[in-house]
């Protein structure tokens, strides 16, 4: 999944001589966190709502013609320069990793500095929620095999023979050296027959664990 996929389209934006108190009017109105700064259609910076409220005066220890003095002045003071971009054509993946390494709530989405869009946290993790098919009702099932190839093709033909309709499959490595653990989400509120084939067939269950009653 690309980036121009989920990323937002119809944006709020601000230009670097219009005032904090603009910037803040649009914030509050349009209930977001993140205003990006342009100029000519380009983007040259970013303003979050953590920005805005370092710079907005006290209300106890700022005198009236201060904080107007404040409001007034430009958003290009205050807004952040050198801004974490991403592209349409990037990975969701990559989106998200940038988003994580940078300790950032978003990802202006540009083309040869012209904003095309925007990635925030939120989209990242409801686009994670569709792709696990967590919002339709469905069982997760999560079993544990050996580190070798063509064990994900073995244990998705057991799905096939049961006819479960599989939404989803992580993979990820094991907490033992060797194995790994497989993840499905299947479109059944009653696994027990698929559990039961996939234990007759020699795999470790992860989940869900008839020993502590979940079957």
């Amino acid at each position: 999944m690309l980036v121009e996929d989920i990323m937002r389209r119809s944006l709020i934006t601000i230009e670097p001589e219009d005032s904090i108190r603009l910037a803040l009017l649009k914030i509050h109105q349009h209930r977001i966190r993140h205003l990006p700064v342009v100029s000519e259609g380009k983007l040259v910076g970013i303003i979050s709502d953590r920005d805005m409220r370092d710079a907005c005066p006290s209300i106890i220890s700022t005198p009236h013609n201060e904080d107007e003095k404040i409001l007034d002045t430009p958003v290009s003071s205050i807004m952040r320069k050198n801004v974490i971009t991403a592209h349409p054509l990037d990975f969701v993946e990559e989106a998200a990793l940038a988003l994580y390494d940078n300790c950032i709530g978003c990802l202006p989405v540009v083309v040869n500095g012209e904003l095309k869009g925007m990635i925030t946290e939120t989209d990242i993790l409801y686009t994670l929620i569709e792709l696990m098919g967590v919002h339709h009702p469905s069982s997760h099932i999560e079993l544990e095999v050996e580190d070798k190839a063509g064990l994900l093709a073995d244990v998705a033909q057991i799905f096939k023979e049961v006819n479960c309709n599989v939404t989803s499959v992580l993979v990820f490595p094991g907490k033992q050296p060797g194995k790994k653990n497989l993840v499905f989400r299947v479109q059944t509120i009653d696994p027990r027959n698929i559990v039961s084939k996939i234990e007759k067939a020699g795999y470790r269950m992860i989940w869900p664990r008839e020993s502590e009653g979940l079957l």
